[in-house]
């Protein structure tokens, strides 16, 4: 395994041996994304968010529809402007606010990185500060990997945000995902079962079966407040369970495993 500088993981590969392959180079000789096809090629794993993706979304994706709706609202239609140029221009639009919010969670996760990697926090201290604190006062010190990737035998790969393994049996510790979202109350912030699926497909990535795992939300609205959410073991097993269905879906829809 491998650490390495921070990038989102939703659309990625992994090598058997848990490397990272995000790109490739083609027969034009540029560097572009890696494909299914390349994946059957090379024998890659897809990332834990890939395989996830199959699964509906509905809250997501009300929240798309809503963005529609509010760039329709704040984009008049052009003179001469075709119906066609006119709603790509809104579903454009309607993309950014989702672009801007990932641009900066990744640079939040980003500077999260460089605090546990011991390296110097040029922005974003205040999230940083906030992120840290909460996590000593809920799991005390620990000799946190950053950014690792890994592969897992039964066909998939990803990067995990944060883990500790205990020094006395590796198969125990803790595996944390960080996620930054809009909230200015901590009362409100919930826990899906999305989040705990994917915690629990880290968890047996990293071959620690019996860690525990937590969520750490950092709100992008208010700098320093951090609600981080525990999943019982029950939950957990639950959580596993349905992305091991999910694993196989994805096998079988795409003849790769």
């Amino acid at each position: 395994m491998k650490i390495s500088s921070y990038t989102a993981e939703s659309g990625h590969w992994y090598t058997r041996t848990g490397n990272p392959l995000y790109t490739v180079i083609g027969k034009n000789k540029k560097e572009r994304k890696t494909t299914l096809r390349d994946a059957r090629e090379l024998d890659l794993v897809p990332s834990v968010t890939s395989i996830m993706n199959v699964m509906a979304k509905p809250g997501l994706e009300r929240w798309k529809m809503q963005q529609v709706l509010f760039a329709s609202l704040t984009l008049p239609r052009r003179d001469d402007e075709a119906e066609d140029d006119y709603l790509e221009r809104i579903m454009e639009d309607s993309k950014e606010q989702g672009r801007s919010a990932a641009d900066e969670g990744t640079k939040i996760h980003a500077a999260i990185q460089q605090h546990y990697e011991n390296k110097p926090v040029k922005s974003y201290s205040e999230y940083v500060s906030g992120c840290h604190a909460e996590i000593h006062k809920t799991f005390g010190d620990q000799k946190w990997v950053c950014e690792d990737s890994f592969a897992h035998e039964l066909g998939y790969g990803g990067k995990c945000d944060m883990y500790a393994r205990s020094t006395d049996d590796p198969s125990v510790g803790l595996v944390l995902d960080i996620k930054t979202k809009e909230f200015d109350d901590p009362s409100k912030v919930e826990g899906y079962d999305e989040h705990v699926m994917q915690l629990a497909a880290y968890r047996i990535g990293l071959h620690m079966p019996a860690a525990r795992c937590a969520n750490v939300f950092i709100s992008r609205s208010v700098p320093g407040l951090v609600v981080i959410k525990e999943w019982e073991p029950l939950e957990i097993t639950r959580g596993w369970q349905m992305f091991s269905k999910l694993l196989e879906f994805w096998q079988l829809k795409n003849g790769h495993r």
